[in-house]
């Protein structure tokens, strides 16, 4: 059966003494047996408190011991999970509190004065607990409430996951226990993770890809997760030696940082228990992606997913001869195809167009937002995602891009990536992303935004003049600005749109 309670149920029946959850801050260790009581007994605090089933619950929490607890017990209660992306403050944060409906806000002390500011434009009562999240119990746990769960069913909501778009507000994805369990399906399956697998969580429950993959993944598989309470480049490979994990789930973002952090190997670290690094929520460049199996002798399985598709819905196999450097891989759980935009047409192999996805995976709709649901989903089940890709003879994608973010200079499309990998392979360049700017003759031309490598020295003309080396003068950026930053949703995927705002 797919949903969160049925596999937690399991799990403590089958194998209740072994561990769920690692907490490293706390040196505190969640077994199966315990995420069940402890969800059970969170599902009676909430009914006790007035909820019912289907109302939302949000969650204004950084990883921890009981914020893993919080997430995975309200979904078991039948209650929907709305987790606040900690990088959300202002009008974003007050829309997602009220356009949620939430009922009640679990979070932690150092995020209360920004939550409190946030509910004074919500136009109801929200109840408010704060939350320790390296606690080993809370005070909740003792307060009595209803013995009688209310039933559960896979097409029951279980997320309600607000997207970081790079225009507007958030729109809020509905995903159901089907929606979230299939994703845990397809990347054990894809990945042939078991009970003796560990994976360490170093991205947040705030984002589909540490939920899905690194959270409910083991559920289905009987794994265990390692989760602290944010990366740290300096600590990643302590943390994987010292709770021997055998995999790890990271974004091009963490794995730039750690090509330029320590050696674990210099510093007498074990990290062969590792088996794969996966690699997904943006494009890995081919450069980072050689220099990370190089460098560490771990092989990376690149990977796609969305918000709407509750993680995965590509990926590369997992033999390391069959994967395609530059391509998150081939559908997997779910069907593809790659179409024409204005006409909707099945486009052959290698011909670029709008990738499109079938399957169990995929988000039921936009929450009160049915204009966006008919836009997004096609009454047969299949779901525009927005993104621009071709697919080769063997069924492996290429993308290139976001259809919003195409650069079309004096006609010709620019896929926004192209630019950004010819800069990445300045030995200067730490991070790079272009977009689209206006331009009177050309309509648009290109700006990038490029991060140096710590202690590096490099000019905007110097890399200007390596660019027209690559890419031709064409395609070289007209304004090249260095900054300390790019600005990132919480998967660390680069929100080209406000670069125009640097």
């Amino acid at each position: 059966m797919r949903t969160l309670r049925h596999h937690i149920d399991r799990r403590a029946a089958t194998q209740p003494d072994r561990p769920y959850l690692i907490a490293p801050e706390p040196g505190r260790t969640m077994t199966y047996a315990e995420l069940a009581r402890l969800s059970r007994s969170l599902t009676r605090f909430l009914l006790g408190a007035g909820l019912a089933k289907g109302d939302k619950v949000s969650l204004m929490l950084h990883n921890g011991y009981q914020t893993a607890r919080l997430f995975l017990g309200a979904m078991y209660g039948g209650f929907v999970v709305q987790p606040v992306n900690l990088l959300s403050q202002g009008r974003s944060l007050e829309h997602v509190l009220d356009h949620s409906d939430t009922r009640l806000v679990f979070v932690a002390p150092e995020y209360r004065e920004r939550l409190d500011a946030a509910l004074t434009a919500v136009p109801r009562p929200v109840q408010v607990i704060e939350i320790d999240v390296d606690a080993a119990t809370l005070a909740l746990d003792a307060t009595p409430g209803p013995d009688t769960l209310p039933g559960v069913a896979e097409d029951d909501d279980a997320l309600l996951m607000y997207t970081s778009g790079t225009t507007g507000l958030p729109k809020g994805c509905m995903l159901s226990h089907r929606n979230c369990v299939a994703g845990g399906e397809f990347t054990s399956s894809a990945h042939r993770l078991g009970e003796s697998d560990r994976v360490l969580c170093a991205l947040p429950l705030y984002h589909i890809n540490g939920q899905i993959v690194t959270a409910v993944a083991p559920l289905v598989h009987g794994g265990c997760v390692v989760m602290p309470h944010r990366f740290s480049a300096s600590g990643y490979w302590e943390l994987v030696s010292t709770h021997r994990c055998t995999w790890i789930n990271v974004v091009p973002t963490i794995i730039s940082y750690l090509l330029n952090g320590p050696d674990p190997r210099a510093a007498g670290l074990a990290i062969d228990p590792v088996r794969f690094c996966r690699s997904a929520s943006a494009p890995l460049p081919p450069e980072q992606h050689r220099a990370f199996e190089s460098r560490f002798g771990i092989g990376i399985i690149e990977t796609f997913g969305m918000t709407e598709t509750a993680a995965p819905c590509f990926t590369n196999p997992y033999d390391p001869a069959k994967r395609k450097l530059g391509s998150p891989g081939t559908a997997y759980g779910n069907e593809a195809k790659i179409v024409d935009p204005a006409t909707g047409r099945t486009l052959p192999p290698g011909e670029a167009g709008e990738m499109m996805v079938r399957g169990d995976n995929v988000m039921k709709g936009y929450y009160k937002d049915p204009d966006n649901t008919a836009k997004t989903l096609e009454p047969d089940g299949w779901m525009h995602t927005g993104d621009v890709g071709y697919m080769d003879a063997d069924g492996f994608v290429f993308v290139t891009g976001r259809i919003k973010e195409l650069i079309i200079k004096g006609g010709e499309n620019i896929a926004p990536r192209e630019i950004d990998e010819a800069l990445l392979r300045h030995p200067a360049v730490l991070e790079a992303a272009a977009v689209g700017i206006p331009d009177q003759d050309y309509g648009q031309e290109i700006l990038a935004a490029v991060v140096l490598k710590p202690g590096a020295a490099c000019t905007q003309a110097e890399l200007a003049a390596f660019c027209r080396d690559e890419l031709g003068r064409f395609k070289t950026p007209k304004v090249i600005r260095l900054v300390a930053d790019l600005p990132k949703g919480p998967s660390g995927k680069v929100q080209r749109l406000k670069l125009l705002e640097l």
